[in-house]
């Protein structure tokens, strides 16, 4: 993972995602996945350009089953924006850096 980009766990949910002051964006992928390593460039490259703005996170829905359940994870790659604590938007499957910058410039 990039400087960019924190690690998200069933640990650090709470605080550091909901608990967040600032639009939080959170992958949820796995290392078996192909489509998640495929946008994990986009992620990191919308994580570099929205530094300070907002927070990228990763979770491996291997290692933290917990939080991927509690939201209805059903398919990877999934990705939420959260803000003030709220799922605000979710994108299912690959898709390209601008889509994903798109739903993060409407939260900043």
């Amino acid at each position: 993972m990039s400087a960019n980009v924190k690690e998200a766990t069933d640990g650090n949910f709470e605080a550091d995602i909901l608990g967040s002051d600032k639009p939080v964006l959170v992958d949820f992928w796995a290392e078996w996945c192909g489509p998640c390593r495929m946008i994990a460039p986009s992620v990191e490259q919308v994580a570099t350009d929205y530094a300070g703005k907002a927070n990228i996170y990763k979770m491996n829905v291997d290692e933290n089953m917990n939080v991927p359940q509690r939201f209805g994870i059903r398919g990877i790659p999934t990705l939420i924006l959260f803000k003030n604590g709220q799922e605000q938007e979710r994108i299912v499957g690959a898709v390209s850096r601008e889509a994903i910058a798109k739903v993060v410039e409407k939260y900043v």
